[in-house]
């Protein structure tokens, strides 16, 4: 097949094949040993990191005073937010949190180019989502189950009770990608 042509050509990228595709090997049987060892590894490192950036956070404030250049809109970011800015390096933000200096290169490199693809993932998730805009979430849908959403946006979800995809895009709050996540959700459950 011809990434350039696939939908979804985004997602599918060399530096993450290792990511999509040996959970799948390992399935199959035709995966080593050494070769798993070597994936989970990475996976637990990549798993643990993601987790951490999460949790490291900056106001515009923070952000400006520790001389990082952030629009001044009030929103707090995260480390790969922040990490997605062309003028805020790696070394910048290890800086700030010193724990983050102890990921591999392998883990670093990864978390810089997942952060500088995820508002184009998120434009394509958008994308696509405009195909499924009149998807029907189900009435007794439990908002709890899906994961990959935010408390807040679940809280929301449950108190609006969208009854479809583009219902739920216009809540204040609800991102896309809680959307692709709902979605996800939704057509796994009718499958």
């Amino acid at each position: 097949m011809f990434t350039s042509r696939a939908e979804f050509r985004l997602t599918l990228r060399a530096d993450n094949a290792d990511q999509r595709l040996t959970e799948r090997g390992i399935a199959l049987g035709c995966v080593g040993v050494s070769r798993e060892t070597v994936f989970r590894s990475k996976a637990s490192a990549l798993a643990d990191a993601r987790a951490l950036a999460k949790s490291l956070t900056l106001t515009p404030a923070q952000a400006e005073k520790a001389g990082l250049p952030v629009k001044a809109d009030g929103q707090r970011r995260d480390l790969s937010q922040l990490l997605a800015y062309p003028t805020i390096g790696f070394d910048d933000l290890a800086a700030i949190w010193p724990q983050i200096g102890g990921w591999s290169p392998e883990v670093r490199e990864q978390m810089e180019i997942d952060a500088s693809y995820a508002g184009y993932l998120d434009r394509q998730a958008a994308e696509a989502f405009r195909r499924d805009e009149n998807l029907r979430l189900p009435a007794e849908l439990d908002y709890r189950a899906v994961s990959g959403l935010s408390n807040e946006v679940r809280e929301k979800l449950a108190a609006v009770r969208p009854l479809t995809l583009g219902q739920a895009a216009r809540i204040e709050g609800v991102t896309p990608g809680a959307l692709t996540a709902l979605l996800a959700h939704v057509r796994r459950r009718a499958a």
